[in-house]
């Protein structure tokens, strides 16, 4: 039920029409209890001492996703809730993927999670997680070469080429295609090599967009690009600090999508327990696949060895 769920993305009320089907009486309401209590009692143990790991790691990368719970206390069925992300780095010692449901996007619910740990933490410029201390705060190049993509998408076609929009989207696809022959490297000789290839970019990058914010009305999606970019300048340029941290936050946007997709299917949580036991299944699941395991198979060897 949780591998058809949370891989597969077949929602309760669908298994419980498929397993009809197989003449297997099967509520979704039973399925829905099912799911709940094992997380409760057998993998929400597990899923702490995960986390605990997870914050002993250099660099972590966060990201965050709407979830619709129906029954919240104090909060109407069609409003918004949070399903949080934290994955670990590409140079972390474990691979970990922890999910965490909160009723809102404050700031606090990062500041509470991330407490005690004091490495690198990467973000999508979100202002929230400033409210996180004690920790290196990274940018993500990738939503800064998305600004510019934008503002390149309200110009006619006749126009787009030649446009300062182009221009800096063409600076940011220039950082990655120099990133991408450093994969292999030690963190070391990448941080050497960025230094040497990279440095240069970001610099005329920056002398570019403090001359084209001088002509370039605010407001205007060029604009709000261009102070994406200034405004986060401090935070982008710290990958050029260590060769561990990568240029972008994609590896937590890439470890949020399975929920993603998932929502498309199941829509919404019932209960707030229910969105709880998802962030459960979904990090053990979502750990399990980052280090190559099959879901299923280990389920089954959590749920053998837990009791």
């Amino acid at each position: 039920v949780m591998t058809k769920k949370y891989v597969d993305g077949v929602p309760l009320a669908r298994q419980e029409k498929i397993w009809a089907r197989q003449g297997v009486e099967l509520s979704r309401a039973t399925m829905a209890n099912w799911v709940i209590r094992c997380a409760q009692s057998w993998l929400k143990p597990l899923y702490k001492h995960m986390k605990r790991q997870l914050l002993k790691q250099s660099v972590i990368h966060a990201d965050e996703t709407v979830v619709q719970v129906l029954k919240e206390d104090n909060k109407p069925a069609a409003s918004e809730s949070r399903m949080w992300l934290y994955a670990s780095g590409e140079y972390s010692s474990q691979h970990i993927r922890i999910f965490e449901y909160q009723p809102d996007r404050s700031g606090k619910r990062p500041e509470s999670f991330l407490k005690g740990f004091s490495g690198c933490l990467i973000t999508d410029g979100y202002a929230g997680y400033n409210q996180v201390q004690k920790v290196t705060h990274c940018g993500c190049w990738a939503h800064a070469r998305r600004k510019f993509d934008e503002a390149l998408q309200t110009l006619p076609k006749e126009k787009r080429q030649d446009s300062l929009a182009a221009t800096g989207e063409c600076y940011c696809t220039r950082l990655f295609q120099l990133e991408q022959p450093l994969m292999d490297l030690t963190p070391e000789e990448r941080y050497t090599k960025r230094l040497e290839l990279e440095k240069p970019v970001l610099d005329a990058l920056l002398a570019w967009a403090n001359e084209a914010s001088a002509k370039t009305a605010p407001k205007s999606a060029l604009g709000k690009a261009l102070h994406y970019l200034r405004e986060q300048w401090p935070y982008l340029k710290r990958f050029l600090e260590d060769g561990r941290l990568e240029i972008s936050n994609n590896r937590a946007e890439r470890s949020i999508k399975p929920f993603v997709m998932g929502r498309k299917n199941w829509l919404f949580a019932n209960t707030e327990g229910g969105a709880q036991s998802s962030a459960i299944v979904y990090s053990l699941i979502e750990t399990a696949r980052e280090n190559n395991l099959d879901p299923y198979r280990y389920l089954v060897h959590v749920f053998s060895k837990a009791p």
